[in-house]
């Protein structure tokens, strides 16, 4: 009776032990103890054991060993940040200096086995509100269970780029008008005494400023291709970017007068319009001035006769 006293004690004690255990460590637990933790040496611990061999032999362990985890380096910047350990949010941290917050996002958490891929995406925010950009980067850590513990095995990053996306239209049509304007507020400057006004440096820089916004147009309009319609260039009046308002080229050369010369387009041939023909000819007040013309290949030519016809088929190629 005694014995079977004794062996029941046994088996409770066992299972108040087992039971006290602390649950094993989570892949995602152990990515943020590796760069989170302020218990030194947890950036070597989750390293394979591959990865310490090679570090160990090159010396460039012992500067892993003296590691500043990265806690105490947003805290030395003035940066509140918290992790989770469970949830979508992965790591948020904010400087209340200037007002910039970032989130880190767990898109998708695949666990395998002994293998666990941690997708994870940015956002960041500036005083409450979300800033959009076009390139969109994701990490994926690859966790790998190596004695029980969790080692960071990859990393791999990736970055999109849709052609398509409105925020990066914006930005490009964007650029695009901030250059054109610092060119045309520089003109009177620079030209004032070097280049007279509707020279043929100006006239050609008009071509290849159509010339960029056609081959723009196309990539973000495939369905379309060229456009053969100078306003679909136009439209930095507000809005967004549209088919027949895609902001590439100021309102004033999308007129087609510009310089004393007529811009004109034509021979859109296809659905969607694989080519284009862009001629600039001198109107009645500049009469005697060269004739240019281009198509898709982007190549400009010059005609001294005055005949857009002879353009395309004799004009000497500008340099």
């Amino acid at each position: 009776m005694q014995s079977v006293r004794c062996l029941a004690a046994a088996v409770m004690m066992w299972s108040a032990a087992v039971c006290a255990q602390e649950p094993p460590q989570t892949a995602r637990q152990a990515l943020l103890e590796m760069f989170f933790s302020k218990t030194p040496g947890t950036l070597v611990k989750h390293l394979p054991a591959a990865t310490r061999e090679a570090l160990e032999k090159t010396g460039a362990l012992a500067n892993l060993q003296q590691y500043s985890v990265l806690t105490s380096q947003f805290q030395a910047q003035g940066q509140n940040f918290q992790t989770f350990e469970t949830g979508s949010v992965l790591l948020s941290a904010e400087d209340t200096k200037t007002g910039q917050k970032v989130d880190v996002t767990v898109e998708n958490d695949a666990l395998r086995g002994d293998e666990d891929d941690i997708e994870l995406s940015f956002q960041t925010y500036k005083n409450g509100q979300v800033q959009r950009t076009p390139f969109m980067p994701r990490t994926t850590f690859s966790m790998k269970l190596e004695a029980h513990v969790w080692k960071l095995n990859e990393i791999s990053i990736t970055v999109r780029l849709p052609l398509a996306d409105p925020d990066l239209l914006k930005a490009v049509t964007e650029g695009v008008k901030a250059r054109q304007n610092a060119s045309i507020s520089a003109a009177p400057q620079s030209q004032t005494v070097a280049t007279p006004a509707g020279s043929d440096a100006q006239v050609l820089a008009a071509m290849r400023s159509i010339l960029a916004a056609e081959i723009t147009y196309a990539a973000t309009y495939p369905r379309s291709g060229f456009t053969c319609t100078l306003s679909d260039l136009d439209g930095f009046g507000g809005g967004e970017p549209s088919e027949h308002q895609a902001m590439l080229i100021n309102s004033g050369l999308a007129s087609g007068k510009r310089y004393g010369f007529v811009f004109s387009l034509s021979g859109c041939a296809g659905a969607p319009a694989t080519t284009f023909h862009l001629t600039a000819a001198p109107n009645t007040n500049t009469f005697g001035r060269k004739t240019f013309c281009a198509d898709q290949s982007g190549v400009i030519r010059a005609s001294d006769n005055g005949d857009l016809g002879s353009c395309f088929s004799h004009g000497a190629t500008v340099p």
